[in-house]
């Protein structure tokens, strides 16, 4: 697949900063849904000012439950290139909510077709970072498996590694197992999206993360994984029968299938993610009296730009 336009991208910057800067008006006032509605809110009216004829492939759920930024909902001018979008306007709304770390607003954008279109429903998840061997670790492995081939690869006795994880019940399997290997644990309260791209984030100490969360959320992890070298296996939960009519309704046949990233990215992406609150990535929205400033780390994978940049945003 082609290029995404590279003059799109300041665009789409603009995006996920005015949406976290919508949602960081709400901080520490324990009104979570308040907080989406506003990330919403200027995320689709920002994108509605692009020159794109742009879908939303991954977003706030069916039409008829999201008023807005809905699967399928066109965005953008109607003129330009066929873009599918998937979008967590915030992601870490309780974060935001209490005004704790590590809240943001993210994007990932590529050319029509480019995206797996993940249902709403639980994906299990297995990620690694970049310059290692491929497919050295595997769902339908065990843990235990999974972090000696890790340690192996990276010449590392185990108790060397460091798992992200999400800090859940249903994760006490996978947590004993990584106790038993004496390997270090980073546990995180919500945001698997920032804890996947920890495993390529050089200021990070992370080398797998593990376990079960959003699937819209591994998609957007996925992105950026893509852009910086590294590997990641899914699968999906699906826990009734409403779920699975819903990956049918998606035209997903295969409900036991393992999609690596490039089952789930095609061609050209450009991933965009702002922060709300500080966070162990990026810093949060700070507000000015006439202007905010803006943190946002920028991937663009064929034009081979990865960068955070700090930008100044009249209100």
């Amino acid at each position: 697949m082609s290029t995404i336009n590279p003059k799109l991208l300041d665009k789409f910057i603009r995006v996920s900063e005015r949406a976290a800067y919508g949602a960081s008006k709400f901080r520490g006032k324990n009104d979570k849904i308040a907080a989406d509605k506003a990330a919403v809110d200027e995320m689709r009216s920002e994108f509605n000012k692009i020159d794109m004829i742009g879908r939303i492939v991954i977003g706030e759920g069916e039409m008829d439950e999201a008023p807005m930024l809905f699967i399928g909902e066109k965005i953008g001018t109607n003129k330009g290139e066929e873009l599918d979008i998937a979008v967590d306007p915030l992601e870490g709304t309780n974060f935001t909510a209490k005004n704790l770390p590590n809240a943001i607003s993210v994007l990932a954008v590529t050319k029509k077709g480019g995206l797996f279109s993940a249902p709403d429903t639980y994906m299990e998840k297995i990620a690694i970072g970049a310059n290692l061997p491929q497919n050295i670790v595997n769902l339908d492995n065990s843990v235990e498996t999974n972090i000696k081939k890790l340690a192996a690869a990276k010449n590392k006795k185990t108790e060397q590694l460091t798992a992200c994880v999400l800090k859940r019940p249903r994760h006490d399997k996978i947590i004993k197992s990584l106790n038993s290997l004496n390997v270090k644990i980073n546990f995180i309260q919500d945001g698997d999206v920032t804890g996947v791209i920890s495993v390529v984030d050089q200021n990070s100490s992370v080398d797998i993360y593990l376990g079960i969360g959003g699937g819209p959320e591994g998609v957007l992890a996925a992105a950026a994984l893509d852009c910086l070298g590294g590997q990641m296996q899914t699968r999906l939960v699906l826990n009734n029968q409403d779920e699975i009519n819903r990956c049918k309704k998606l035209g997903i046949t295969d409900l036991n299938k393992k999609y690596n990233i490039k089952d789930m990215i095609k061609g050209d992406v450009i991933f965009c993610a702002t922060g709300v609150t500080d966070g162990d990535m990026l810093k949060g929205i700070v507000d000015k009296e006439d202007y905010f400033e803006a943190s946002t780390f920028v991937l663009h994978k064929n034009k081979k730009i990865s960068k955070k940049v700090n930008n100044n945003i009249k209100k």
